[in-house]
């Protein structure tokens, strides 16, 4: 069997070095093993994500020297695929519609938190919506606005046996999820958790590479492709790329683009070098940066 990956980046910004540094990572290990490489445009996000974006993010990939096989995948043109799922896990009654705003559940949140032994009560969403009755969920449904959350302990009681997720080296994690998950968001119907899941199945992705920020989201994939009757892929998760404050590199922190890199002159073949040598994993410089930048990237490595 071939192996096949993914990138995957969302429209909502300019695509930045750390961003690179995830992309290279996926089309090292596909050259690696003879993997075929896909570009994924992970834009359900009508609220963030923009064409333009996507446009900048396929430019800057073929600049990078990013080559992929098949055609270019849009989740804003797959959600009748997401919205079959969201059917089947209601039809199984796994889901339930959850009203709560963010300030809601933050009151609630730490009302828990102040009674005897909270700190043994370690939860996220305290399942408000969870047991309200099937008359109300109706109800209310015709005139607010809802998200559709996974009844986690359910979910996994339904799947009859303990679940793990395998990385490259074989071994097993146990799938551990804290609290009810949004599969269905109130503004954008689909969440990423339920999206990617369907995405890497659909593309017949047998391995999952992505940086370790998204590590801890992968029981809840895991738990997904279990309850849809999806296949298992394998999961790779690298380290990030930081800046010099030990923070990761993120568009909302202005990080360097590559379109910056490239008005300024760098060559791609420099960065692709700059960030396979990079002991530890450190962008050092600011956005600003400009003559430090031209003065290391200049360099042969």
């Amino acid at each position: 069997m071939r192996y096949r990956t993914r990138f995957a980046p969302s429209p909502t910004g300019l695509l930045h070095v750390g961003n690179a540094y995830s992309a290279l990572s996926c089309a090292q290990w596909a050259k690696q093993h003879q993997a075929e490489l896909l570009l994924r445009i992970e834009d359900i996000d009508h609220t963030r994500c923009k064409a333009e974006y996507a446009d900048n993010i396929i430019e800057d990939l073929y600049w990078l020297g990013l080559r992929w096989q098949a055609h270019i995948r849009y989740q804003s043109q797959c959600s009748e695929l997401y919205q079959q799922a969201i059917s089947k896990l209601r039809d199984m009654q796994l889901i339930y519609p959850c009203f709560c705003t963010r300030k809601e559940i933050r009151q609630e949140v730490e009302r828990i938190a102040s009674a005897p032994h909270a700190e043994e009560t370690q939860l996220e969403y305290p399942g408000t919506c969870k047991n309200r009755s099937l008359v109300e969920q109706t109800e209310r449904m015709q005139h607010e606005g809802f998200a559709w959350r996974l009844n986690v302990n359910k979910a996994l009681a339904s799947v009859g046996q303990p679940l793990s997720w395998q990385d490259e080296s074989g071994r097993k994690h146990a799938v551990k999820i804290s609290h009810d998950i949004v599969i269905g968001r109130k503004d954008i119907t689909f969440s990423y958790h339920l999206a990617v899941v369907i995405d890497d199945a659909s593309q017949g992705i047998t391995h999952v590479i992505r940086g370790d920020d998204l590590k801890d989201s992968t029981g809840i994939h895991r738990l997904l492709q279990a309850l849809l009757a999806l296949p298992e892929p394998v999961y790779i998760h690298h380290a990030l790329l930081c800046g010099s404050d030990g923070d990761r590199l993120a568009k909302r922190h202005g990080s360097t683009t590559l379109q910056g890199l490239r008005q300024m002159g760098v060559e791609a073949q420099n960065l692709r070098d700059y960030l396979s040598h990079s002991e530890p994993l450190v962008w050092p410089f600011g956005v600003d940066d400009e003559q430090n930048i031209l003065d290391v990237l200049g360099k042969t490595y």
